[in-house]
């Protein structure tokens, strides 16, 4: 603790040394940053395989690393439109008078990202807090050891540890970061650890920014081409081998097209992965612990009824489960692995009533056409995003703002939300020369009775 409060201490230090960096400083900031993730792509690529059961070098890269330097230049290209003063509107009442928001950095931020996507979710925060002027502490996973030594190494390579700081320890570690009294602190992980760092964050005050998870569902409509649906969530499920926060987590189907639809995602996944469940690009879980959580969710689902179809050939690999119920744990919590529960309806108010009942989610995946049916669920429905006949690819849009609602997260990231979430919102409005301001303080007379009939009726 002695040690993460120095190294505050010495970014608070650095801050007030330089609060506010110029446009050309934050845009070079950034520019180094992304030469140094595209030199050391391979690097980053092999340790996060190294931490991983199994993870195909270009899945890190086509995930990890891409949406990165994808995010990174979304922030240059937009940043000095983000920096400038925003102007607001005046009340008549106080004209001539002009009113702006200023954005200012808030100052050290805290991030702590999680081990999915131990890269992406690590620099993207980080790079957008720096672009909105801030100092950094990054305490990432204790499970990507790999990786992080590769990210440790190339951030101490560009940044004084005034700027940006890597720390590295456990859970015990991570609660006292989590702890510390920055001036933002963002999280991504599971809403369970959310809520004790929500908890550790209040007793300083801190803003926090939570992406947290949930069970986001895919919603099957009536006209649906099948073949797309199925080629679409079977990627969307089976990508980094299910450890994706806005994963698909059960689908909502016709009770009529449950099998057509269990059999389109058979022939989606073998496509994907023709080796089977040895594939070398299917990923792997991050540990053996994780793996032993996921057959047990798979045998409580069948010892309670469940029927679990393999979607590949060979091994306990990823699977569909038809016959699931609410009292199942696969049902109940996030599965973060490579099992879809396939849910029948028979009309698209009782999918919509299922998703309500239930914590509002992450994603939502539509499936249809353009119809009454995707209106109900659309305006029908809450979640913190939306992909409409496809999966995933919503995050990868940098303009959105990205983030949950409720148990699924708080605040927002990507997009101008995510620069004004590292940002202080400071209101500043500025008299004219010649103003009225004397005809509203007292004493008060005809004019100020003038003043308020006319504004008062």
């Amino acid at each position: 603790m002695t040690d993460l409060e120095a190294i505050l201490a010495a970014q608070r230090a650095a801050f007030a040394e330089a609060p506010a960096p110029e446009l050309a400083t934050r845009r070079a900031t950034l520019s180094r940053l992304r030469r140094a993730v595209v030199k050391r792509a391979d690097d980053l690529a092999k340790a996060t395989a190294q931490d991983f059961f199994n993870r195909a070098p270009d899945e890190t890269k086509l995930l990890d690393i891409l949406p990165t330097v994808n995010a990174i230049d979304y922030l240059d290209a937009n940043l000095r439109r983000f920096m400038a003063p925003e102007r607001r509107r005046v009340t008549p009442a106080l004209w001539p008078g002009r009113a702006h928001v200023h954005y200012q950095p808030k100052g050290v931020v805290g991030v702590v990202s999680p081990w999915n996507y131990p890269i992406l979710l690590a620099l993207v925060p980080l790079a957008t807090a720096l672009a909105a002027g801030n100092r950094v502490m990054l305490k990432p996973s204790e499970f990507t050891p790999a990786c992080n030594a590769v990210l440790a190494d190339l951030l101490d390579d560009l940044f004084r540890p005034g700027e940006v700081a890597v720390v590295q320890g456990d859970a015990k570690l991570g609660a006292a970061f989590a702890a510390l009294p920055f001036d933002h602190l963002f999280f991504t992980g599971g809403t369970e650890v959310g809520r004790k760092v929500m908890q550790a964050a209040a007793k300083n005050l801190t803003p926090v920014t939570l992406e947290l998870g949930g069970k986001s569902p895919a919603v099957l409509a009536p006209g649906a081409d099948l073949e797309k649906a199925t080629a679409s969530i079977a990627f969307g499920k089976l990508a980094n081998g299910g450890q994706t926060c806005i994963a698909p987590d059960y689908a909502l189907v016709p009770r009529a097209e449950m099998e057509a639809f269990c059999d389109g995602m058979i022939s989606a996944a073998r496509a994907l992965y023709p080796d089977g469940a040895a594939d070398a690009n299917l990923t792997g879980p991050i540990h053996a612990r994780h793996a032993k959580r996921l057959a047990a969710f798979t045998d409580d689902a069948e010892a309670q009824g469940a029927k679990r179809i393999a979607l590949l050939e060979g091994g306990d690999g990823p699977a569909l489960l038809t016959g699931v119920n609410d009292d199942m744990k696969v049902m109940q919590e996030e599965i973060f692995g490579p099992l879809l529960p396939v849910v029948p309806y028979d009309s698209i108010s009782e999918a919509i009533a299922y998703i309500n009942a239930r914590p509002r989610p992450l994603a939502l995946y539509h499936f249809g056409p353009d119809d009454a049916a995707r209106e109900a669920v659309l305006s029908g429905t809450t979640s913190g995003g939306v992909t409409v006949n496809d999966t995933l690819l919503h995050v990868a849009v940098d303009d959105l703002p990205f983030g949950g609602i409720g148990p699924s997260g708080l605040g927002s990231y990507h997009g101008p939300e995510g620069f004004r979430s590292m940002s202080h919102a400071k209101s500043v409005f500025t008299q004219a020369k010649w103003n009225g301001a004397a005809l509203i303080r007292p004493p008060y007379g005809k004019w100020t009775r003038r003043i308020l009939g006319h504004f008062l009726g």
